[in-house]
């Protein structure tokens, strides 16, 4: 009776969790499209390549949303259970409290599983083939296939124009002179730009150059006008993103606080899945205003752990902050208990 009780739970918790799974993870598709489709669509690059790269951003975006997944499935499955007094007929059979809290450990056991090889292992991994990908479409763009700009970024220059059938149209360019930190505005009526090896070549004609440096303005106007900006795109990727860093490369490096932060993300899910089931599974209560609440730390808790990983400037207040963190999860869930009492 125990186990099919147990086992009973346990579906509804996978069942509820599946669901969350697949509507946090469409919407956070569907808005990391969007974005890519607003930015390489500027590039003209094809539906398809946009399609097939953005299903590079899956795992790293499963791996974000995993702490939101378990806790809305948790608190959907026992808000279920409650309405159908499936938990108030558990206890009538005679059963303790383990035929639900048991069924709570498997789920968190495999959670931390699943969390541990995506956090460490899968998700850096294809996150990095994402970057590698997502280079190679945005550094391969033939200037001659862009119908439109707003202000495109291309290596230090920022440029924009107007294209009429082959023709550029009024041509704007801004870059900052490294040497002397001059800013450049360069506006052209026609020209043609062209990529040639390793460089961009503008080919300008009727228009002028604004020099802008320690508050004086220089402005040269010219018929025709050659200038050229190294392209630098087509170097080796060059990848420095800790979220491209497995486990063994974090180790490698010794980035023992990146590390950290990805154990620390487990145990703050751990952490307050525990503190539901003392709030609110162990003491029976459902009500909508109790569980509001507990959504509302659980967020603020998960918040306050993504702010720690920005704001934090060494080793030693980064631990300081999260072992604050987590301790004021065990504060409240005391205080609770000696409410309770």
């Amino acid at each position: 009776m125990i186990k099919k009780i147990n086992l009973y739970v346990f579906i509804q918790l996978i069942k509820s969790c599946i669901l969350i799974f697949f509507i946090f993870t469409s919407i956070g598709w569907l808005l990391q499209i969007s974005r890519l489709f607003s930015y390489l669509n500027t590039y003209q690059i094809q539906m398809f390549d946009i399609l097939y790269l953005s299903l590079y951003l899956v795992p790293n975006l499963i791996n974000v949303i995993i702490p939101f997944i378990i806790i809305f499935g948790v608190v959907i499955t026992f808000i279920k259970l409650d309405r159908d007094k499936e938990i108030v007929a558990i206890y009538s059979l005679g059963l303790s409290i383990n035929a639900i809290k048991n069924p709570l450990y498997y789920l968190l056991a495999i959670t931390t599983i699943v969390y541990i090889f995506l956090n460490f292992f899968l998700s850096p991994y294809i996150y990095e083939k994402y970057k590698e990908k997502e280079f190679e479409l945005r550094n391969s763009v033939d200037l001659n296939n862009i119908n439109y700009t707003n202000f495109i970024k291309l290596e230090k220059i920022i440029l924009d124009f107007d294209k009429v059938d082959d023709t550029y149209q009024n041509i704007y360019i801004n870059f900052v002179e490294e040497t002397d930190k001059t800013e450049n505005i360069i506006f052209a009526k026609k020209g043609s730009i062209k990529s040639i090896q390793n460089e961009f070549m503008f080919t300008l004609i009727n228009g002028y150059k604004l020099s802008l440096y320690k508050n004086k303005i220089e402005k040269l106007e010219f018929e025709k006008y050659k200038i050229t900006f190294p392209n630098k795109s087509i170097n080796a990727y060059n990848n420095e993103d800790k979220n491209t860093e497995t486990f063994y490369d974090l180790i490698e490096n010794k980035k023992y606080q990146a590390l950290s932060e990805r154990l620390f993300d487990i145990v703050i899910l751990i952490g307050i899945i525990i503190f539901f089931y003392f709030k609110n599974i162990k003491n029976n209560n459902f009500k909508i205003y109790n569980i509001i609440q507990f959504l509302a730390i659980a967020i603020i808790i998960l918040i306050i752990q993504n702010l720690i990983k920005n704001i934090s400037t060494n080793y030693f207040n980064f631990l300081l902050l999260n072992i604050l963190n987590i301790f004021s999860l065990f504060v409240l869930t005391l205080i609770n208990q000696l409410k309770l009492k």
